[in-house]
């Protein structure tokens, strides 16, 4: 059985997201998402709530979601897998992951990194984005799943 990792802060998941699981589940058995608790960030919502965001809008789908810490490579071998997901919306998120692929190749040799470019119907859309709207009260319901819209309306009310 294939299963990956698609690592991410996922704050929150959109529809971009969303994507790049589905398309990812075509070519492996099991997606593990793992939510970051990342420190330096300042994130919306908790890892908590971020988990509980994506475990609703993945409901029957061939995941696992729980939070994460610390490096990449360690959490892999936690799950027994070598394999990353990431998904590419433009060129400029290509240099940053590549970046991270290469970094990762190096702590252990055995990584993959698997790039899925999301449709183009997502490459403008990103998690800081959909907070800017929500935030000012826009429509997100085409950018994020409903569950997730509701979330954010709730927050900025």
């Amino acid at each position: 059985m294939k299963t990956a990792v698609y690592p991410g802060s996922f704050d929150p998941i959109t529809n971009g997201h969303l994507d790049v699981i589905e398309r990812a589940l075509k070519i492996f058995d099991k997606l593990v998402i793992a939510v970051l608790e990342n420190g330096n960030k300042e994130c919306l919502f908790s890892s908590k709530e971020r988990a509980d965001m994506i475990k609703g809008a993945t409901k029957g789908m061939r995941v696992e979601v729980e939070p994460f810490s610390g490096l990449l490579v360690d959490y892999l071998r936690k799950k027994k897998t070598s394999l990353v997901v990431r998904g590419l919306r433009a060129v400029s998120d290509f240099d940053y992951e590549f970046q991270m692929a290469i970094a990762n190749k190096k702590l252990e040799p055995e990584t993959e990194t698997i790039f899925i470019l999301t449709d183009k119907e997502y490459f403008y859309l990103s998690s800081t984005t959909v907070k800017e709207l929500a935030r000012n009260k826009a429509n997100v319901s085409g950018f994020v799943p409903k569950n997730v819209e509701l979330a954010l309306r709730k927050r900025f009310s």
